[in-house]
C-alpha cells in the first residue's frame, strides 16, 4: 500500500506548522485578537474507559467514568465534518477504540477530508485494522517497554494472560498494510522504594525498544519524559539519566530513511536538568484558539487541564458544537498562572503572538500537517 507522503506526526517541531498556507492566516487573525469560526484540531475524548489499569496513568482523575452515547458521538461527528475542523486526534481519557461508535466517527471524519490521528494502547487494532490502515494519518501506541515483563509492570491489565504479545503482533499487522504513519511510544517511568532508592523501571529498555520499533515496521520512536498529576515534569536520578544517555547515543545508529528517534521538549528537559516551572509572560493562551479538546465530562481549553473544571468552556452533551465555540471564553485560563509546567506549544505560542510584528518578513510553507 502505498505510505502517505506528509510527516504527519513524525515532527515534534510544532511552531513552524504555524507557517503552512491554509494556517497562518488564521493564526494571525488570533494574533490581532480575534477568533475564529471553529478550532483546527479537535482532541476527541471518546470514552474515559479503558482496559489497562496502569498506575502511572496521567488520566487518573478522569478514568473509568463515562462515555459519550454512541448517538451523540456520531452527531458530534457529522457537526466536525460541517466546520472547519481540519484534524482530529482520537486520544484519551480512556482507550478510544473501546467506544462501539468509534468506526463510524472514522468514517464520518474521514468522508468528510478531516484528517485523523489516534493514540492508543493497541489492544484492539484488530477490530478496526480496515479502517485505521486506509483512513488514518498517523497511529502512535503507547507502550513504554520491550519485554513482556517491564510492560506487564507498569501497564497491567487484569486478564490472565499479557496483552503485550498481542499488541506487538497488532502492530506488525498494521504496519504491513497502513497508509499513514505508525509510532512506538515510549515513556520514561521509574518507581521508588521506602527508602528512596529505584524499585523498578523501564529505562533499561529504551534501546531494546527502539530495535523493536523498527523491527514492527515503525516510523519512529518517540521518548518522553514522565509527568505528575500536574503536568510537571518528574525529575530524574543520575543514575538513570546516565543510562538513557548511553541508549540515546546508540538509538542514532538505528536511523534511516525509513525510521526517526524522536525525543520529546520534555525529556530534553530532564536531560538537561531545566527547572520544572516553565515560565509564561502571557496572559491568553493563543493555541487555545487553535485547537480544543472534547471529552465526556466536558470540552477543556486543552489536554493538559483536561478534567480540570476551571478550564472547561463549554459541554457537548447539552450544546452544539458550533454554538459552543462561538461563546466559548478562551481567556479562562491564564497561562502565566495555571500552565507553569513545560508546555509542547509554549513556543507556539510565543510565534503567534509575535506575528502581528513580522507580517511581510515571514516565509509560508505548503500545507503538509494540519496537528499544529
Amino acid at each position: 500500500m502505498k505510505r502517505l507522503s506528509s510527516p504527519a506526526d513524525t515532527s515534534l517541531e510544532l511552531k513552524g506548522k504555524l507557517y503552512q498556507r491554509s494556517i497562518y492566516p488564521k493564526a494571525l487573525e488570533i494574533s490581532k485578537g480575534k477568533r475564529l469560526s471553529s478550532p483546527i484540531v479537535v482532541d476527541l475524548d471518546p470514552t474515559t474507559f479503558c482496559d489497562l489499569s496502569c498506575p502511572e496513568c496521567i488520566s487518573k482523575n478522569v478514568i473509568n467514568q463515562t462515555q459519550f452515547s454512541t448517538e451523540r458521538l456520531v452527531a458530534f461527528s457529522n457537526e466536525l465534518a460541517s466546520s472547519e475542523v481540519k484534524a482530529v486526534i482520537l486520544i484519551g481519557g480512556g482507550e478510544p477504540l473501546m467506544h462501539k461508535g468509534i468506526g463510524k466517527t472514522i468514517d464520518i471524519l474521514s468522508d468528510a477530508g478531516i484528517k485523523i490521528g489516534l493514540v492508543t494502547n493497541g489492544t484492539l487494532i484488530h477490530r478496526y485494522i480496515d479502517q485505521l490502515s486506509t483512513k488514518l494519518s498517523w497511529i502512535r501506541v503507547s507502550l513504554d517497554a520491550a519485554t513482556e515483563e517491564t510492560y506487564d509492570v507498569f501497564r497491567p491489565s487484569g486478564r490472565k494472560q499479557s496483552v503485550f504479545p498481542t499488541i506487538i503482533s497488532n502492530m506488525r499487522n498494521l504496519a504491513s498494510v497502513r497508509s499513514g504513519n505508525l509510532g512506538y511510544s515510549f515513556l520514561l517511568m521509574y518507581r521508588m522504594d521506602d527508602f528512596g532508592r529505584i524499585a523498578v523501571t523501564n529505562y533499561h529498555e529504551v534501546l531494546a525498544a527502539g530495535r523493536l520499533a523498527k523491527d514492527i515496521g515503525c516510523d519512529y520512536l518517540e521518548v518522553k519524559a514522565m509527568f505528575d498529576e500536574h503536568h510537571y515534569v518528574i525529575g530524574t536520578p543520575d543514575e538513570l539519566l546516565t543510562l538513557l544517555h548511553d541508549q540515546l547515543e546508540e538509538l542514532k545508529e538505528l536511523e534511516d530513511a525509513n525510521f526517526t528517534v524522536l525525543s520529546s521538549s520534555t525529556c530534553g528537559a530532564i536531560i538537561e536538568k531545566k527547572d520544572r516551572v516553565q515560565e509564561k509572560k502571557y496572559t491568553r493562551c493563543n493555541i487555545g484558539e487553535l485547537r480544543t479538546t472534547v471529552t465526556p465530562s466536558g470540552v477543556y481549553l486543552c489536554p493538559y487541564h483536561r478534567g480540570n473544571a476551571a478550564a472547561r468552556i463549554g459541554d457537548i452533551k447539552v450544546q452544539d458544537f458550533s454554538e459552543l465555540w462561538r461563546t466559548a471564553d478562551i481567556g479562562i485560563v491564564n497561562p502565566s498562572r495555571d500552565c507553569q509546567f513545560h508546555c509542547a506549544r509554549h513556543e507556539s505560542n510565543l510565534a503567534i503572538a509575535a506575528m502581528a510584528d513580522t507580517v511581510g518578513h515571514v516565509r509560508i510553507l505548503d500545507d503538509y500537517d494540519p496537528f499544529i
